[in-house]
């Protein structure tokens, strides 16, 4: 399945991120950065095409009553076992965002990950999901990522990744996902400070 296209309203007019995830230093408030030698910044160690993220949740009742309220989400198939059998599921179901949020923090995580050695930052450009089937609590929920193409990006400096998700439960495909990240080679933001102490 072919990936959607990049989505330009993630960028600022210059083409870099909107976020001020780019390397703008004149910015008031912003700490002044050290530049990356280009073999640093065009490592393809950063991120992989085939490369996996895999994690095994359980969102207990309470997970899910107490994220559901947390974003205002009073539906009671999320709260109330009896509304949740009326509505013909055998438990409380986790509301969308909760599985797609911990999607998300998933790929996040793995993307400024630094366990290899290898110092990162990234920035979230673009997130798709689509819920196919509920998430009950108090059951095995596989999430999975893989990375399915990797682009270097001259203008945003860093490599901008698609990748593809789903969170199964009893082997089905409860939710799937499209994702595009930018993976950067992370800055030295202490090299400017250490030199004006000096």
């Amino acid at each position: 399945m072919p990936f959607p296209p990049f989505i330009d309203s993630s960028l600022g007019r210059d083409g870099g991120p909107a976020s001020g995830f780019g390397d703008d230093a004149d910015s008031p408030g912003r700490p002044r950065t050290t530049p990356i030698p280009p073999e640093v910044a065009r490592n393809p160690a950063l991120v992989r095409v085939g490369e996996c993220i895999a994690h095994i949740v359980r969102f207990s009742r309470e997970d899910v009553s107490r994220f559901a309220a947390m974003t205002l989400d009073r539906n009671p198939v999320h709260h109330d076992v009896r509304a949740a059998r009326r509505a013909g599921q055998a438990d409380v179901i986790a509301s969308g965002q909760h599985t797609t949020g911990v999607m998300s923090g998933l790929a996040a995580s793995h993307f400024t990950r630094g366990s290899d050695g290898i110092a990162r930052e990234m920035l979230c450009l673009h997130f798709n999901y689509a819920c196919k089937a509920p998430v009950p609590a108090e059951r095995e929920v596989r999430l999975l990522w893989e990375v399915r193409d990797v682009e270097w990006n001259e203008t945003l400096d860093g490599y901008i990744a698609q990748l593809a998700g789903e969170a199964r439960v009893d082997g089905v495909a409860a939710v799937v996902a499209r994702g595009t990240v930018l993976v950067k080679a992370a800055r030295d933001l202490e090299a400017p400070v250490r030199r004006a102490l000096l």
